[in-house]
């Protein structure tokens, strides 16, 4: 859920290109951004491939996951005891304590996380994927060797305090407020919710709203356990991950010292969407583990049970149920891992590649539950079997770290307003607003690409796959198409077709889905040769026609669609207070 830095690694990133998932809007393919398949650090991967076992080894001895949510809790002995082993410092530099991974290596990492149990991944990724990523990311020296040391070990625990009452996706109106004492401290006063870790935390990156230089901005304040003031309020009690601390937080007159903020004041909003935007390629990753986990345990359970005379492995509409499972996820792990890879060749912008993993992993993996509990039959429904915790645990994904419907929002928005900017008959559309409490804006201003003639079809796939590639390129043309047609027909108003937005969002996921599928395939290609990536190349054509079909079909319910019959029954419905046609009345 986090990266090493929000820095590009390399000296510089690809002159001139911020994004390559924006740049689709335009019609424009940077291929040379995702081709050829990023190839990760061999080292790396050795050294990944260790902890890994390591992990996994501790886990199977000493970690029970329905004891943690028995007892409410993870021990915190297990949490040092993963801290020793390197799983708590994943991204931070070696020297203070930590693993130095890249965004790749960290999901792996998770990706393992993630299969072992929901809630363990959650408690580590609330700890280091948010609680301390500011720390990491804007920390000042001083502050990175008091903290980072004890955090990576585990002797410590982080968590991020964003969500209020008040604020939840919107959350760049937060109420909490900090007031500039004449030492350089910090008073502040407000209210959390839904914060995990909350009562075990002992560095909680806190943000709220602050007058600086005579504006009201907002500040990012790493509030200590035992300052005055600050109380932990009930926990919640949730559906699942009910090993995970979610508690209410209280801030009354808590003086936070001068030292003690992240990054400039006034510049907290910004610290906060960033930390969200790395955060959410985690989500993916995790998903994609998760994923895994319930494929093998599926396989094994269908391939086992009889039912009349046979395996469930044998009847169609399981495998219909498995084919997906299978093809889907290639899918999606291609897609997590080429946003991973776009983050450690240093791409500055990965925002909205970001949020499709984040939506269309959690996604996948809601659905991906349901259909393996529901081919487990009525063991799926037993607590004696893996799937309803599952369900349990799972079922926040879709909602935490940015909800998927304001994503699609964020998607759709962020990727069309390059798009607006070119159209310059249609003035300021300030598209910004909406979305600036969901992700970082960074500002993509169309001469920050080079303009030299590029070519708008993808060139680079293997010739094996040019079809596929060929379709894509013709999608990307009709994304560009729609995109403009859409802003001339509504301009400011598409901040409100949200029906057209999830359209273009679900859109931009299927066709960047199928350019990391054909990117994948043709790296195996070259590395295996086309006949013996056979299976691989299966895979990949089922994929890439499905997600075709997909696109084509919402592109089509752009213009003939039964959008407004839809709010006309909801506006009856609110209307009528009640479901309103019940055949019988009592």
């Amino acid at each position: 859920m986090a990266v090493r830095e929000a820095i590009p690694r390399e000296p510089e990133a690809k002159e001139g290109v911020s994004s390559f998932t924006k740049s689709l809007f335009l019609g424009e393919i940077h291929e040379e951004l995702v081709f050829p398949w990023p190839t990760p650090d061999a080292e790396e991967q050795a050294r990944i491939k260790a902890l890994n076992a390591r992990i996994r080894e501790y886990c199977a001895e000493h970690y029970d996951p329905r004891r943690a949510e028995e007892e409410r809790w993870i021990p915190d002995r297990i949490l040092r005891d993963l801290g020793e082993i390197g799983a708590l410092g994943l991204y931070v530099d070696e020297r203070y304590g930590g693993q130095g991974l890249s965004q790749t290596g960290y999901a792996r990492v998770f990706e393992t996380i993630g299969q072992i149990d929901a809630t363990l991944a959650i408690v580590l990724g609330v700890h280091q994927s948010i609680g301390y990523k500011g720390i990491s990311l804007f920390g000042s020296d001083e502050q990175k060797e008091r903290f980072l040391p004890d955090l990576v070990l585990g002797k410590k625990l982080a968590a991020f305090a964003l969500t209020e009452p008040e604020a939840g996706s919107d959350a760049y109106h937060v109420r909490s407020r900090a007031v500039q004492q004449p030492d350089g401290s910090w008073v502040l006063n407000g209210e959390k919710r839904f914060i995990g870790n909350g009562s075990r935390a002992d560095v909680i990156t806190t943000f709220a709203r602050a007058e600086v230089n005579g504006e009201d901005r907002h500040i990012a304040l790493l509030v200590e356990k035992g300052m005055k003031g600050l109380e932990v309020g009930e926990r919640y009690e949730t559906m699942g991950l009910q090993a995970n601390d979610l508690r209410r937080l209280y801030f009354k007159d808590v003086k936070v010292p001068a030292e003690n903020v992240l990054g400039e004041p006034g510049e907290g909003f910004r610290v906060a969407m960033q930390i969200l935007n790395n955060g959410r390629i985690g989500l993916g990753t995790g998903s994609v583990g998760g994923a895994k986990k319930l494929l093998d345990l599926t396989i094994d359970h269908v391939k086992e049970r009889q039912q009349f005379g046979q395996p469930l492995a044998n009847f169609e509409l399981v495998q219909d149920k498995v084919g997906w499972m299978v093809s889907d996820l290639f899918g999606l792990e291609s897609m997590c891992y080429l946003t991973c890879g776009l983050v450690d060749a240093g791409v500055p912008d990965y925002s909205l590649e970001s949020a499709i993993c984040k939506v269309s992993g959690t996604e996948f993996l809601w659905y991906a539950v349901n259909r393996s509990l529901q081919l487990a039959g009525g063991e799926g429904y037993l607590r004696d079997f893996p799937y309803e915790k599952v369900v349990r645990d799972t079922r926040i994904y879709p909602i935490f770290e940015g909800a998927n419907d304001v994503l699609r929002a964020f998607i759709t928005l962020g990727g069309i307003k390059p798009v607006g900017e070119k159209l310059s008959e249609l003035g300021e559309l300030e598209l910004s607003d909406p979305i600036r409490s969901i992700g970082l804006l960074v500002e993509y201003a169309s001469e920050r690409i080079q303009r030299e003639v590029r070519p708008d079809r993808i060139t680079m796939a293997h010739e094996e796959l040019k079809d596929h590639a060929d379709s894509v390129s013709d999608q990307v043309k009709q994304l560009r198409g729609y995109t403009e047609s859409l802003l001339r027909e509504h301009k400011k108003g598409i901040i409100e077709r949200q029906f057209q937005q999830k359209r273009l969002a679900d859109n931009i996921a299927d066709i960047y889905g199928q350019i990391a599928v054909l990117s994948r395939v043709s790296q195996t290609f070259e590395d295996q040769g086309v006949e013996p990536s056979g299976q691989e190349r299966y895979i990949a054509d089922t994929f890439c026609s499905r997600a075709a079909h997909r696109v084509r079909g919402r592109f089509e319910q752009i213009e003939l669609n039964d959008d407004e019959r839809m709010v006309a029954i909801a506006k009856l419905a609110y209307k009528r207070g009640e479901y309103g046609y019940a055949l019988f009345e009592d």
